[in-house]
């Protein structure tokens, strides 16, 4: 059976936005081990990191603060929290919303920390380690290196 041109055409052009958003990662500078080895919890990751769930992936990301002095930073007027955004995303957008993320989102390079999601039940949990699978997969094929977390604070190394 030949494919219809349209799916032909549509399968062509996925393959050249994938192509393109590797790309445009690429541009990040490789991750720099000395820097995100050295952090202990979620809490103090700067990059982004990835939260996989059941049915959905979230995606934290924590954009580089505007005021660069060192004046008030974590403080009342320029918590970091303010700047954390979480994008609850399907497994199949993730490189998409990769490459949305600005280039200055990515201080330790390009290695993104992914965990599964805390409190999965027992039933959920062979999708959650199917959806770790594939977004694992998918941050390979993009060039970025995984940064697994077993649990809370405990990094696989």
């Amino acid at each position: 059976m030949v494919p219809e041109p349209d799916a032909h055409a549509a399968t062509v052009d996925q393959r050249a936005q994938a192509e393109l958003i590797r790309q445009q990662i690429d541009l990040i500078p490789p991750p720099a081990k000395s820097r995100y080895l050295a952090v202990r919890s979620l809490t103090s990751w700067e990059n982004p990191y990835i939260t996989v769930q059941g049915a959905m992936l979230t995606l934290h990301v924590t954009l580089a603060d505007a005021n660069t002095s060192d004046l008030g930073v974590g403080g009342i007027l320029r918590p970091v929290g303010a700047r954390r955004q979480d994008l609850n995303i399907r497994t199949a957008d993730l490189p998409v919303a990769l490459n949305s993320v600005p280039q200055t989102a990515w201080p330790y390079g390009r290695v993104v920390a992914v965990e599964e999601a805390h409190d999965v039940p027992s039933a959920a949990r062979p999708q959650v380690r199917r959806n770790m699978e594939t977004a694992m997969q998918l941050l390979n094929d993009l060039g970025v290196v995984v940064y697994e977390w077993n649990e809370p604070g405990s990094p696989i190394k």
